[in-house]
């Protein structure tokens, strides 16, 4: 593991890691951002893992000054724990990083000296890869609006229509503006974060990154997309059944279209949520016929 003691020049920036039962790549993700000179506040908020994680995480954050351990207040949700987590820390630029994902060397330090020489660039993130190497999906996106939703759900995009994800799509080659990115690396300049008030509790897993998006966007901020560097999302690594990971989606996104569209009161957004449910009670009735 780097050393402890924390470097003291060039951009610094604080990175939280909100787990909840993520398995060993937890371990494999912290190493990974402890390697990069600018991570000079690391905290992990513990939504619940096993008592033996939490008694490395301690080992870990008594080791090494840099890291952080906030644990003990329960599973309250991933935008909370981010807010949370970005409260106990002080440095200009803040990262929220996946759990279950892991940096390629040196891919925050220099994202920082870019962040650095362009102002303007109110979010941030990398290419995002699957353990194979592939673009993951969800990593580079439009902004999801009913429009875009029902062009996805419908297969509309097969006319032409603009569709929400964009992975399938040549990758650009240089540093390029994009409407909504993944939660799994948001890179933002502090101020930035401040000032659209940080992450939305009221959702509680699933759809606050696109949430996020959409309203640094109304406040009149860029979203930029860094395919030059990269970080490995393994995904799937955390014990959570697979209905309530769908189930959240689907709250999630009621949810995200009734805070910025109208909710139910919009004939759009009333066909979609419909359509969202029925989704979700179709892969619940799979789910649970593979359990019988």
């Amino acid at each position: 593991m780097s050393d402890p003691t924390p470097p003291t020049d060039g951009p610094a920036c604080a990175v939280v890691i909100v787990s909840y039962h993520t398995g060993p790549c937890l371990m494999d993700c912290i190493r990974s951002v402890l390697d990069e000179a600018s991570a000079r506040e690391i905290v992990v908020v513990d939504n619940g893992n096993p008592e033996e994680t939490v008694t490395d995480l301690r080992a870990l954050a008594d080791r090494d000054e840099r890291v952080t351990l906030l644990t003990g207040h329960g599973n309250v949700g991933f935008g909370r724990a981010c807010n949370m987590g970005a409260r106990a820390t002080t440095s200009p630029y803040l990262l929220l990083f996946n759990p279950d994902s892991v940096l390629k060397p040196g891919t925050l330090d220099s994202a920082l000296q870019k962040l650095e020489a362009r102002p303007n660039i109110s979010l941030y993130t990398v290419r995002i890869e699957n353990p194979d190497g592939s673009e993951q999906r969800g990593c580079r996106r439009n902004l999801m609006t009913p429009w875009t939703c029902l062009v996805e759900v419908s297969g509309l995009y097969s006319l032409g229509f603009k569709r929400i994800n964009l992975h399938g799509t040549p990758p650009p080659s240089e540093l390029t503006e994009v409407e909504c990115i993944s939660g799994s690396f948001l890179l933002f300049p502090r101020r930035v974060f401040e000032e659209v008030g940080g992450m939305d509790e009221d959702y509680f897993l699933h759809m606050e990154d696109v949430d996020v998006c959409y309203r640094v966007r109304k406040a009149g901020g860029h979203i930029w997309f860094d395919p030059t560097l990269s970080a490995t999302h393994v995904q799937g690594t955390s014990d959570t059944s697979g209905i309530f990971i769908e189930k959240q989606k689907t709250l999630g996104g009621a949810l995200y279209f009734a805070k910025h569209f109208g909710g139910w009161h919009n004939p759009l957004v009333a066909f979609v949520n419909l359509a969202l449910w029925a989704r979700y009670a179709l892969i619940f009735m799979k789910l649970r016929a593979k359990k019988l």
